[in-house]
């Protein structure tokens, strides 16, 4: 047990560094081939903090985990809003000026409710998988559009542009990258093994395995992103990085085992784990779009209690 915690502990610290190298190298190319910041804000680094997820539920659904795959998409979803932006709230209320954010929100929770069509039958079939995969293809056009109509003057771009590194040549930006894929896919393979390794000494199935220790440890990228975000006052990019993110887990990263291994699902992610992804959206939905346009600290406290209340209450009916 002792050992499966260590490899737990260090593949999900590589996990993080790899994601970060992996987009840190990309964004640093398409710069230096002269793609546009607004591009690359809106795909690369909009994409990086969903990495982890990406390549984790890949390797859940090539193992014959689907069930893990889908409730790192659900748990992780659920982390960020209740966990990450409790947080971040609580270390200083976030006010949202961008126009994009705005426009992002009824996205998310339409998306939501996408994902509650697909898992309805508890089943994930491979058509479904294709279908997410075109909706993600769409959702990147429409953000791309979206952008440019709202000009450079959007919050959330500055911010997002002042992310992009600058001089760092080809050559250096293609060993990050290479390195940051490599180690991302061994550090997954560490992640799911010795969680699944865990998780069972305790108990735990395949959806609890996904929903707990693996969802909460690829939220980590988002953790950081909005922590250095609210501190360095870019509150537009720590709000937009969670939405962002949790709308490429449900269309990217659940298309993913959809595709490499259509299977039947654990009924409760949709009769339990679902709806509280969708209450807590909801939630993010109504603080955010307020008159005041601020998630204020109380309102952090809120979805804290949410996060704690969920994952005891996974806890205890484990433990029943």
């Amino acid at each position: 047990m002792f050992e499966a915690t260590a490899i737990l502990v260090v593949g999900l610290c590589l996990l993080v560094w790899s994601a970060d190298r992996l987009v840190y190298g990309a964004a640093a190319i398409a710069r230096n081939v002269g793609i546009s910041p607004l591009v690359i804000g809106m795909t690369i680094l909009a994409m990086g903090s969903s990495a982890p997820e990406m390549v984790v539920s890949a390797t859940a659904a090539l193992s014959g985990k689907t069930d893990t795959a889908v409730g790192n998409v659900l748990g992780s979803n659920i982390a960020n809003i209740a966990l990450i932006l409790g947080v971040t709230a609580l270390i200083k209320p976030l006010s949202i000026s961008s126009g994009i954010i705005r426009r992002e929100l009824p996205l998310m929770l339409g998306v939501t409710i996408v994902a509650g069509a697909i898992l309805w039958d508890n089943h994930l079939s491979f058509y479904e998988g294709v279908l997410l995969a075109v909706l993600f293809a769409g959702f990147l056009l429409a953000m791309m559009k979206i952008g440019k109509e709202s000009g450079e003057s959007d919050p959330m771009l500055a911010e997002q542009e002042a992310e992009i590194p600058t001089g760092v040549s080809n050559v250096s930006a293609g060993i990050w990258v290479v390195v940051g894929l490599v180690l991302l896919i061994f550090s997954a393979d560490m992640v799911v093994e010795s969680a699944v390794t865990i998780a069972k000494a305790f108990g735990m199935s395949d959806l609890v395995i996904g929903l707990t220790i693996v969802a909460v440890g690829t939220s980590l990228p988002e953790l950081a992103a909005s922590v250095a975000g609210v501190l360095k006052g870019e509150d537009d990019l720590a709000v937009g990085n969670i939405i962002g993110s949790n709308i490429f887990n449900i269309l990217a990263v659940m298309g993913i085992p959809g595709i490499l291994n259509p299977s039947m699902l654990n009924p409760l992610a949709m009769g339990r784990d679902f709806y509280v992804m969708l209450a807590v959206s909801v939630l993010l939905f109504l603080f955010a779009v307020g008159k005041s346009r601020i998630i204020n600290r109380w309102e952090g406290i809120a979805l804290l209690i949410c996060f704690v209340g969920y994952q005891g209450y996974l806890l205890t009916d484990m433990a029943a």
